[in-house]
């Protein structure tokens, strides 16, 4: 039973004849722990300054856009199928055959990425493989044109750095939610 489903008091300035409105129901989850929060912006931080350094290290930016996303999701939400290790690392892959498909076919340009988007979403869904994040992954390589033989394999590692993160950072916190939820 809904606790929308017991009969509501009628407001005092309400007319015996206006129409009842309804009050709309928090439905935002329960704000985190000031300890909670504490832990997923440390983990999501320390992952995202990894990936700098690594790119510092071989002269290629690692961190874009999208694994940031993917990294908040993966250390905000970790119970949410569109964090899920799964998820992650085959939605950036399908995001990035896409990307790369789309820009061979059409060239880069705004129209290009927005169709590029649009399959990533369409195959992840497919695939039972959620990631929105992904779909920005197509939508970088279209605009941007990264070499494939640098981002793939970049893109490929700093997703499972993303979900080892995830999992190590579960761990550490005994009161954490665990990651993943599942592996496949």
């Amino acid at each position: 039973m809904s606790i929308d489903a017991g009969p509501r008091p009628e407001p005092a300035e309400a007319a015996p004849d206006a129409p009842r409105r309804r009050k709309a129901a928090g439905r935002a989850p329960a704000r985190p722990t000031p300890a909670t929060a504490f832990h997923s912006i440390s983990a999501v931080t320390a992952v995202l300054l990894g990936l700098v350094a690594i790119g510092a290290v071989i002269h290629e930016p690692v961190l874009i856009p999208p694994l940031a996303a993917s990294a908040a999701l993966v250390h905000s939400a970790p119970t949410l199928p569109l964090a899920q290790p799964r998820s992650v690392v085959i939605g950036h892959l399908l995001g990035t055959a896409v990307g790369y498909g789309v820009l061979a076919a059409a060239g880069s340009s705004a129209w290009a990425a927005a169709v590029a988007a649009g399959v990533t979403l369409a195959l992840m869904m497919t695939a039972r493989t959620p990631h929105s994040p992904a779909c920005a992954t197509a939508v970088v390589i279209v605009l941007q044109t990264p070499a494939p033989a640098r981002f793939i394999p970049l893109v490929f590692g700093a997703t499972v750095l993303l979900v080892v993160t995830g999992y190590a950072a579960s761990r550490i916190r005994r009161t954490a939610l665990r990651y993943p939820a599942y592996w496949w």
